[in-house]
């Protein structure tokens, strides 16, 4: 997989960044700050040791740019001036350096090759005491005298913004699902043939053209029980005796945008084989439900009613909706959030943000975990990740409360080796609808 850009970009990255220098220029009126210092962040040295943890770039800086591996390089930002990038390229023998880019996206900076940060000083305007500066902090803040340092008000702003995503950014999300499409496809093909949990990682890996510091996350590669561990952070070298059930959840990146996909798969035809199918249903019905103007709350709360729908129907509990939601039953089989929003970060900032100005939307009672409570709207993109889990900690405590009554513990038994299901799409929002980008991806691929 090529991580470059084709010149079809050409046109959407330039839509792209006029709609950026808007954003920025109102976040920094709204502020009273006349220029922006956004740096791409800084390698980090191992306490006691002499190597550096993997680089990860400040999401503010590939807003703007889609430079991913280049740390201490700089963008400045005056709004009516062309923005200049001081480009972290040194002599090196070490390590292998960057050339200066030339891409789709480079005429629109002025681009100054620097050996090391603090050359950027000959790019900054004379007086920075209206200064801000986007990113981790930095000694160089101080002794440059910038004014402020990531101000809460200009945050507030340009992270209530991100939820809409432009053209570009849309079309990056529609190419890192594609990526993690056959990087999943590779998946599911090692676990038919027995692999380990590791094994599996490692064909992920080479479906998706990824190494591990690439990835957008820690893949969640679980087997059987290890399935009801929500984020299962390791990969067992070991293959179990029996391949019975298998979640992953697992994304890949493109210029600097991520997927995060979830599929789980049964070993054969059985009956837990048959629960996935009709998570499958669900998720999808949720789905269908999306449209501007509805409340991402409201589609959370619907899904626990569709979800006590379906333990009543696997004989996994009985009553109705309102009773195994009120008792909590729904909660201990689907702990967690519907989705969150989804771009150049995983979680994606700003999903209980009020308005511009900052402000929580809160959430629903009894839902502590869900990440997005705001309203639906075009051009938004976010996950729909329904799930149904046996966790043994979660329903020994609903065993023990008036909701235990109304659950078929034989039958929970009995699903306990299969640990659990999540589905998980990136839905991107349109005015009559949505644009499912995780199931057209896996169709482009022939599933």
């Amino acid at each position: 997989m090529s991580h470059d850009i084709s010149h079809d970009m050409q046109s959407p990255y330039a839509e792209h960044f006029r709609t950026l220098q808007s954003r920025h220029r109102d976040a920094m009126e709204a502020a009273d700050i006349d220029h922006l210092l956004i740096p791409s962040g800084s390698l980090h040295v191992a306490f006691l040791d002499d190597y550096t943890y993997p680089f990860v770039v400040n999401p503010l800086f590939k807003y703007w740019v889609p430079v991913t591996n280049n740390p201490n390089s700089l963008l400045v930002i005056t709004p009516g001036e062309k923005p200049k990038l001081a480009f972290y390229s040194p002599v090196d023998f070490w390590h292998k350096t960057h050339p200066v880019p030339e891409d789709f996206w480079t005429d629109h900076f002025d681009i100054h090759p620097v050996a090391k940060l603090d050359e950027a000083v000959s790019l900054l305007p004379a007086d920075l005491s209206r200064t801000a500066w986007l990113g981790e902090p930095h000694p160089l803040t101080e002794e440059w005298g910038v004014g402020s340092v990531n101000p809460e008000g200009l945050i507030n702003h340009l992270h209530y913004q991100r939820a809409w995503k432009t053209g570009y950014e849309i079309e990056c999300l529609r190419q890192a699902n594609r990526v993690a499409a056959r990087a999943h496809m590779a998946a599911e093909a090692a676990f038919r043939n027995g692999a380990s949990e590791f094994d599996i990682h490692m064909a992920y890996l080479e479906g998706g053209e990824h190494n591990e510091h690439q990835l957008p996350y820690g893949n969640i590669v679980a087997l059987n029980e290890h399935a009801a561990i929500l984020h299962y952070q390791y990969q067992s070298r070991e293959a179990p005796s029996e391949h019975r059930s298998f979640l992953i959840d697992a994304g890949c990146v493109h210029n600097g945008y991520n997927s995060d996909i979830t599929r789980t798969y049964a070993s054969g035809k059985n009956e837990f084989a048959e629960l996935i199918d009709r998570m499958h249903v669900l998720q999808k019905a949720i789905c269908d439900e999306i449209a501007p103007g509805l409340d991402y709350a409201e589609l959370h709360v619907g899904t626990h009613r569709k979800l006590a729908d379906v333990l009543n129907e696997f004989g996994l509990a009985e009553g109705s909706s309102e009773a195994l939601l009120a008792d909590g039953v729904t909660r201990a089989f689907f702990p967690h959030g519907l989705g969150h929003f989804l771009g150049l970060q995983v979680h994606d900032v700003g999903g209980l943000q009020a308005s511009a100005s900052g402000g929580t939307i809160d959430r629903p009672a009894d839902h502590p975990f869900l990440r997005l409570t705001r309203d639906i709207d075009v051009d938004q993109v976010f996950t729909i990740e329904p799930g149904l889990y046996f966790i043994p900690s979660l329903l020994d405590d609903l065993k023990s409360g008036s909701g235990g009554k109304l659950v078929n513990w034989d039958r929970v038994r009995a699903f306990m080796p299969f640990g659990g299901i999540r589905i998980e799409d990136n839905i991107h929002v349109t005015a009559d609808g949505h644009d499912n980008l995780t199931r057209e991806a896996f169709n482009a691929e022939g599933r």
